[in-house]
């Protein structure tokens, strides 16, 4: 770079990519490089931002916004200042379903930092999370029926609303906006006075129909839903704006993409052929495979079937058997042994415990332990929750727990989308990705045994690479996506075969 501002040439662009996950934000930088496209810099923080819900009670799950806003500014704040100043482009993707509310003219304020101009949510709810179990099956039930092929469940952002429309209607009287965490981002950094979402986001909501691209406003406005709460819609290529502030040294002006779906996002970042399926197990876990194009969904939904069909890029779509039990039920193992080790008057932190119950289950072999690790439910069987059996004397150690909890992740994902299943649909390969499944070993090897996978890329970078190889691919049509590698512990194995 430096040579080519000596020859007089003008720096190149760069592309920032921005992903609000479950528990942590990440961003990463793309920069032209004489060997192609390169991921220069990268920076994630944990968010922490996981709190009480006083009206839904232990049922709930929200997550405060201040501190994933917090989190987002600390990452840009660690990226070099002279990159910032010559991006050009801002894609971002974030956790899908939830739903967070503001207040149009005062969803935010702009204020200076050390780096230059930056916002902070100002009216603005907490984040009630696709992890929300406010509205019971029965709750559900008694709901209009939507028009799409997506069965409703707890944590979708338009059931959600309807909890709050029964429950505390004074509520939404203060808010005249909603969207997701990103969208909310995307709106703050643009100054829409109408949220944009992309068709991914709004299909993950509940009440869309994917095939029309519109929501089911005549069903919402007859039972007295706020319409006036629904976002516009638009296709994930699009552009939401321009960036109305010098962001952190980005410059004024900088298109924003619209904010598009983690899941889809992880997908794209390792699908290079339809017949590849790809296993990502990170706070949820899915199995999934692109349809055929020009395939439609069915117009309703199999309420019992375990596979769903979620909007993709190019108007396609993604049959997806979509667990809420991935590596969510790792963490709540580690915080239940974390917990009995605090009762004992021992304290040991909890990422020292997860080091150590990797090491524990690498050192035994597999027993007839049996694990159906569904603490948190499925979609299509709420009601059956987690459960143990074939318990021995001899297999009680942490180690055979934690193998037989591994094994039974990837199982019950799975049982969602048999092996047969995806060889019957012309599946070759299956590519792995996703936080839980790069950092153990023992899910790793579980997941190949039973699926024969491989690690497809640097999966903690995952969805910030698919967010810049498509905003280069949309605004640079001439690079290819496989020239886009990964500075930073790229993980690559030979293809495996199903």
């Amino acid at each position: 770079m430096a040579g080519s501002e000596a020859a007089g040439r003008p720096a190149p662009a760069c592309v920032l990519g921005i992903d609000l996950g479950t528990t942590s934000v990440k961003a990463a930088l793309l920069m032209g490089a004489e060997q192609g496209q390169v991921v220069a810099e990268s920076c994630s923080r944990e968010t922490q931002a996981h709190t009480s819900s006083l009206e839904a009670g232990p049922q709930g799950m929200e997550q405060n916004v201040r501190r994933i806003v917090r989190a987002l500014n600390e990452c840009l704040a660690a990226l070099p200042q002279q990159q910032l100043q010559r991006v050009s482009h801002i894609g971002i993707s974030g956790q899908m379903h939830g739903i967070v509310f503001w207040k149009r003219d005062k969803g935010c304020k702009w204020t200076e930092c050390g780096t230059g101009p930056t916002f902070e949510p100002e009216e603005v709810s907490h984040l009630i999370t696709w992890q929300d179990g406010r509205c019971s099956p029965t709750f559900l039930s008694s709901l209009p029926l939507p028009q799409s092929h997506i069965s409703l469940a707890t944590g979708f952002g338009c059931a959600t609303v309807y909890w709050y429309l029964k429950k505390s209607p004074g509520f939404l009287k203060s808010y005249d906006a909603a969207g997701t965490i990103h969208d909310y981002v995307v709106a703050m950094l643009c100054g829409l006075k109408k949220p944009l979402m992309s068709i991914q986001n709004a299909a993950s909501w509940g009440y869309f129909n994917s095939r029309s691209k519109s929501w089911n406003t005549d069903i919402l406005k007859k039972s007295g839903f706020p319409v006036h709460l629904l976002p516009e819609v638009g296709d994930p290529a699009s552009i939401a704006g321009r960036t109305i502030c010098a962001w952190h040294g980005i410059p004024k002006g900088a298109k924003v993409g619209i904010a598009l779906g983690d899941f889809q996002c992880s997908v794209y970042s390792c699908l290079t052929e339809r017949t590849d399926a790809v296993l990502n197990i990170s706070t949820s876990a899915q199995l999934t495979v692109s349809m055929p194009s020009g395939f439609q969904p069915p117009e309703t939904p199999d309420p019992s079937s375990a596979v769903t069909y979620f909007p993709y890029f190019n108007d396609d779509y993604l049959a997806v058997a979509a667990s809420l039990n991935g590596g969510n039920v790792l963490a709540t193992f580690v915080d239940m042994v974390a917990r009995w080790t605090e009762e004992l008057g021992l304290q040991v932190q909890e990422p020292a415990i997860y080091t150590k119950i990797i090491e524990a289950a690498l050192a035994q072999n597999d027993s007839k332990l049996s694990v159906h690790p569904t603490i948190f439910g499925e979609r299509h069987i709420p009601e059956q929750l987690a459960s143990v059996t074939n318990i021995a004397v001899s297999d009680l150690s942490l180690g055979h727990v934690t193998r037989a909890l591994c094994r039974g992740i990837v199982e019950n994902l799975c049982s969602m989308l048999p092996v047969q299943h995806l060889m019957e649909m012309g599946v070759r390969r299956i590519l792995g990705s996703g936080s839980a499944l790069a950092r153990n070993e023992v899910l790793l090897a579980k997941a190949r045994l039973s699926l024969t996978c491989r690690p497809a890329l640097d999966t903690s970078l995952r969805t910030l690479a698919h967010l810049l190889m498509f905003f280069h691919l949309q605004w640079w049509r001439g690079l290819l996506v496989g020239k886009i590698t990964l500075k930073h512990r790229s993980c690559r194995m030979p293809v495996q075969h199903v």
